[in-house]
């Protein structure tokens, strides 16, 4: 745990009290802090109480009292409109932040020698694949890491601060907007695309979000940029005209006078201005596709400007493990694979998944995001059949009328069984059933977590029920 002093002996209110939140709590009583926690879930109060942490109505408090209220990331700060928790505390002039404002503040209060190095990722897709993959070279490098945030374990529930350790955080744009004075001395956004609109008013309110992850650095500090898309490009540009910081681009599709590039599994280190030798990272079996690449190309980057030397990057890159999830090849059922990549949320993610398995049988659905899968189309024609499920099936089939065959299987049981059937009657050589949802769970189960478990359960019940079997 990170003991957070800024408020000892003040009233703090703490809002939301999931694994983040009573994290937060537990830091801040081990600082001093008056702590009064909420939650308008019951079970969420039970498991605190549990945890030992104190609960208080913030319904019957005064808040003119409160030094700060500490809000959970996934509730609302701005759009749709502020929890009337956060419009009380504004009313009063008491400021509302997150869990990183804690941590930044925490980290702030040290002398310069007990600093420890902080790398923060952000972007639509891609964070915990690439914050994992940080940690993982910086580990197998030998050095002190400890890797949470947005992803494994809240970031004050990490091992205590102290200057030789490097902190790898994913952070998402809800975190970010509740962090003022977060410095990261290597920050990367590896990209942007429509997501969470609804949460930031718009996409300019997301970008404006995501952007702060830049805010607070300096000449010595890094910012990796991917450009294969137009916002992040135009941002690359902006922070390079300012010069207040050194920024790296990263790509998966151009080659760069300066930066690092994965071009067909070559990657190339122009981070000093001179191209380096290209090496193959084709072989990194958990990073197929070119998104993964990008992916490659940011850690790389990252770990460079940490000052990892290029070979010892190289050769942890090979032994990545990947993460559940993500382009998960979770097993081989009479010669049809089943890739697990129920972390693609959005169109853009499941356009990735399509691109790095080509001709698949694609299972496809849940609760829709706002841009739909319209803007797949140009794929469509390297897609074998899709298998319609959850809220989105009825729109996404009005979607794909005409273009792509499909079927209305609407529950993910009976698109696996389907799926599996097709692919392996088409008799085609390294068959792939690809479960990309481009869209959220919510409407048929509790997280993209528990829904990767059911796909992985649904093969797991084919396996019994067919005679031959072979490992993935």
């Amino acid at each position: 745990m990170i003991p957070v002093r800024t408020f000892e002996g003040k009233d703090v209110a703490v809002l939301g009290l999931g694994r983040s939140g009573i994290a937060t709590a537990r830091a801040l009583m081990a600082g001093g802090a008056r702590v009064c926690a909420w939650d308008e879930n019951e079970a969420a109060r039970k498991a605190a109480e549990a945890a030992g942490v104190p609960l208080v109505d913030l319904n019957r408090r005064d808040w003119q009292n409160f030094a700060a209220l500490v809000l959970s990331p996934g509730i609302p700060l701005k759009f749709p409109e502020p929890h009337r928790f956060v419009r009380m505390a504004q009313m009063v002039g008491v400021p509302v932040i997150g869990d990183m404002e804690l941590f930044a503040r925490a980290v702030a209060e040290l002398k310069d020698f007990e600093r420890p190095r902080i790398v923060g990722i952000t972007g639509t897709n891609g964070k915990s694949t690439t914050t994992a993959l940080i940690g993982h070279i910086l580990k197998s490098c030998g050095k002190d890491v400890r890797v949470g945030g947005n992803i494994g374990v809240g970031v004050l529930d990490l091992e205590r601060l102290h200057g030789a350790a490097i902190y790898v955080l994913e952070l998402s744009s809800y975190q970010l907007d509740l962090a003022e004075s977060l410095k990261c001395d290597v920050a990367v956004m590896l990209n942007i695309s429509p997501d969470h609109l609804a949460r930031h008013g718009g996409m300019d309110g997301y970008v404006s979000a995501k952007r702060r992850i830049f805010r607070n650095q300096g000449p010595e500090d890094y910012a990796i940029i991917g450009v294969d898309d137009t916002r992040s490009g135009v941002m690359a540009t902006q922070l390079s005209c300012e010069g207040l910081r050194k920024v790296v681009p990263i790509s998966a599709e151009y080659g760069l006078g300066r930066g690092v590039a994965v071009l067909d599994g070559m990657l190339q280190d122009s981070m000093s201005g001179r191209a380096e030798h290209p090496v193959d990272i084709s072989h990194a079996r958990a990073l197929p596709g070119r998104h993964n690449h990008q992916n490659a190309a940011a850690a790389y980057a990252a770990c460079r400007a940490l000052g990892l030397e290029a070979s010892d990057i190289l050769a942890a890159i090979e032994t990545f493990p990947g993460l559940p999830h993500r382009l998960e090849t979770i097993g081989t059922i009479q010669g049809v694979r089943f890739v697990n990549d129920s972390k693609a949320t959005n169109a853009q993610a499941a356009g990735q998944a399509i691109r790095a398995f080509p001709n698949a049988w694609w299972i496809v659905g849940g609760r829709p995001k706002e841009e739909g899968i319209d803007d797949l189309a140009p794929l469509f024609g390297q897609i074998k059949k899709a298998y319609l499920i959850g809220e989105s099936t009825e729109a996404f089939a009005r979607t794909l009328t005409g273009k792509l065959d499909h079927v209305k299987c609407r529950t993910l049981d009976v698109a696996v069984e389907q799926a599996f059937d097709d692919a392996r009657a088409s008799g085609v050589e390294g068959a792939v059933v690809l479960f990309a949802p481009a869209c959220a769970s919510f409407d048929q189960f509790k997280d993209f977590e528990q829904r990767g478990l059911a796909f992985r359960q649904e093969a797991a019940k084919l396996v019994k029920r067919r005679t031959t079997t072979e490992p993935a």
